[in-house]
């Protein structure tokens, strides 16, 4: 039912928008663009949502994908083409993530700490190794990849790769055991490690999980962009997270969808396109995000209570 919600939701937006700016909301063109503008924040809510779902929270998201975007393209890095900078930051992510998890499995830390103090030391360390410059990229592998001829079908590369992540965050959340510990362990941790369960390596394995997303995103935005910054994911984890919420993952862990989540970030890309369209202040855009997240967590408790 949340899920159908969701698509309700969806729709009155676009006939909201049919209906105030039909020319420019309908274009093909606009359409890709909330497409490619979802496309690495879900990237991001993938991960996240495996991790609320196991029971933790991951505040360091944004700061993760502008460190490996940067780290990606220095100079250093861009000479080895294309796929150094996607193992640069593939690796970046998967770091982040690792000291993630040690900490908040094996430390122990609480994982509010533990991913704040990432996100304060992956964001200084941004901002150190770019020094506060735009690293633009010069491999043109890179570059062809964000142009009108890699579009399959007319359908931009990283939207396609938004889809595959998807698809196998599903499969892995509905179809295997990894999902499945994931899901008990959130549920009741104490009870998981009675019944045999690694609780601890099943947290490091969501945040490792988490950091991969953020490499793949990192990735994106630097395909999308052409260049590295150390503002890159300014607020993602926020955005993650809400979108995950308003998604119907429980924030006290043990139940959520990809799917869900999915539709909880075009949701909200939508709201922003359509704000940006009317030409309606940034402040009342946040004031509209905000009511959405507050309505979905009294939703949830209602339901949790009832």
């Amino acid at each position: 039912m949340r899920q159908l919600s969701l698509v309700g939701v969806l729709l009155a937006l676009v006939v909201v928008g049919a209906l105030t700016k039909p020319d420019e909301f309908l274009a093909g063109e606009n359409l890709r663009l909330i497409l490619t503008q979802a496309s690495v924040i879900g990237v991001v809510t993938v991960g996240v949502t495996f991790v609320i779902i196991g029971g933790g929270i991951d505040l360091s998201v944004g700061a993760i994908v502008a460190l490996a975007s940067v780290w990606a393209t220095t100079v250093a890095t861009q000479d080895f083409g294309l796929t150094g900078m996607l193992l640069c930051s593939l690796l970046v992510g998967l770091g982040c993530g690792l000291v993630n998890g040690l900490l908040i499995a094996y430390g122990p830390m609480v994982p509010f700490i533990a991913t704040l103090a990432m996100l304060a030391s992956a964001r200084g360390l941004a901002l150190q190794i770019s020094d506060g410059n735009t690293q633009v990229v010069q491999v043109d592998a890179v570059l062809d990849l964000g142009i009108k001829d890699s579009y399959v079908l007319g359908i931009p590369p990283i939207v396609l790769v938004f889809a595959l992540v998807c698809v196998v965050g599903w499969l892995v959340l509905n179809r295997t055991t990894f999902g499945r510990r994931t899901v008990a362990v959130g549920g009741n941790a104490e009870a998981s490690r009675l019944a045999g369960i690694a609780v601890k390596r099943q947290r490091l394995l969501l945040y490792l999980l988490s950091g991969l997303c953020c490499g793949i995103a990192a990735f994106m935005l630097i395909i999308l962009t052409g260049s590295g910054q150390n503002t890159n994911g300014n607020l993602y984890e926020l955005d993650a997270i809400a979108a995950a919420i308003i998604g119907g993952t429980l924030l006290s862990g043990g139940r959520g969808t990809i799917l869900g989540s999915v539709l909880g970030v075009l949701v909200f890309t939508t709201i922003t396109n359509l704000f940006a369209l009317n030409n309606l202040q940034t402040d009342i855009q946040q004031i509209a995000k905000g009511a959405i997240i507050v309505a979905a967590v009294l939703v949830q408790k209602g339901r949790s209570t009832s």
